[in-house]
């Protein structure tokens, strides 16, 4: 197929064209803002293959993306472009309003003019699959309930709230145009080229510098954690088997209190990287460990069922949270040459 991937020099958007163009046939026009979360870095091992192409253009800009459409031509659209740190979006809701909304609306324009044009056969194997968040469905605190695909939306920061506008256009376009859509909402992702901001990932790092490691509250929200290399199979197996019109929830059977994902990554670290106590002047990576005044409006717990991804199209997540959190933990230490960059432009 030829797949049009926007958002593809983010965190999983990266990991998306790396599986499609590593572990398929499959061609890749990649499109992508590069605002401060997207990074050619996390491509730089398939820049020059035959099969990838990389254009830097803002999804908001819908003329761009119809030109872009008709050049490249693909047979589906998986569409991750979004901002996504709900830190962010409560400091600043404007940027998450402009990419998460307008930018999913005028590339649904843009997909629906370029649909509209194909002929029979092509019209008929046309995807967009727009990929959205756990978030949108709000907190599970009360409950001992999961998140499934009937779960009404109640989200909580500006962040989550763009999400679910955008997913609520996606369905429109289908119900109204007849736009062949399909919907993934997913669990939290970790793994390798993570920006330094989400919690695995600044976790580490701090940790290796003999900083604080924060915490939100008392550290007992819940989160389920999906590895993105699970993540980036379970997209194309949407994206090539889903059933239009159908949402499919993505999710790693994982869930964890912040609390004990930070433990987690000390213990890897006092395995994996040994402290020089001469020069972080403390005695085990646990001590860096501090309590932070929670953020407003944070949930208190998510927890995805992912059964009908799984009854339906046979995809199961083949990282344990403890597997794949080592694997992450390994990455980071191999891989200063990415994260120190980033890390250093951050303070």
């Amino acid at each position: 197929m030829r797949i049009f991937v926007t958002g593809g020099a983010g965190f999983i958007g990266s990991a998306l064209v790396r599986y499609l163009i590593n572990d398929t046939a499959h061609q890749v026009l990649n499109v992508d803002k590069l605002t401060y979360a997207g990074n050619l870095a996390s491509l730089q091992h398939i820049a020059g293959h035959a099969r990838y192409q990389f254009v830097q253009a803002d999804v908001c800009d819908q003329p761009r993306m119809t030109q872009l459409l008709q050049q490249f031509k693909p047979d589906t659209i998986m569409h991750l472009a979004a901002e996504s740190h709900v830190d962010r979006s409560i400091d600043g809701p404007a940027a998450f309003i402009q990419t998460n909304i307008i930018g999913t609306y005028s590339l649904l324009e843009a997909a629906r003019s370029y649909w509209q044009g194909l002929e029979p056969t092509a019209k008929a194997r046309f995807r967009f699959h727009h990929v959205s968040t756990d978030e949108v469905y709000g907190d599970l605190a009360q409950t001992d309930a999961l998140f499934t695909e009937q779960t009404p939306y109640a989200p909580s920061s500006p962040y989550s709230a763009s999400k679910a506008s955008s997913d609520h256009l996606v369905r429109a376009w289908q119900r109204t145009y007849g736009l062949p859509t399909l919907i993934t909402n997913c669990s939290n992702n970790y793994g390798p080229y993570h920006y330094p901001e989400k919690l695995i990932p600044l976790t580490i790092l701090h940790a290796l510098a003999g900083k604080p490691l924060p915490v939100y509250g008392n550290g007992q929200q819940i989160r389920d954690w999906l590895y993105v290399e699970d993540h980036a199979r379970a997209l194309l197996c949407v994206a090539t088997q889903g059933r239009v019109g159908e949402t499919y929830n993505i999710g790693g059977h994982n869930e964890k209190q912040n609390i004990e994902v930070v433990r987690s990554i000390c213990t890897i670290l006092e395995e994996l990287a040994p402290i020089q106590h001469s020069k972080l002047n403390i005695q085990h990576y646990e001590s860096l460990l501090t309590f932070v005044k929670d953020r407003p409006g944070h949930d208190r717990r998510y927890a995805i069922d992912a059964s009908k991804i799984e009854r339906e199209l046979g995809w199961v997540p083949q990282e344990t949270f403890e597997t794949g959190l080592r694997k992450t933990v390994q990455w980071y230490l191999a891989n200063e040459d990415w994260w120190g960059p980033l890390a250093t432009k951050r303070q």
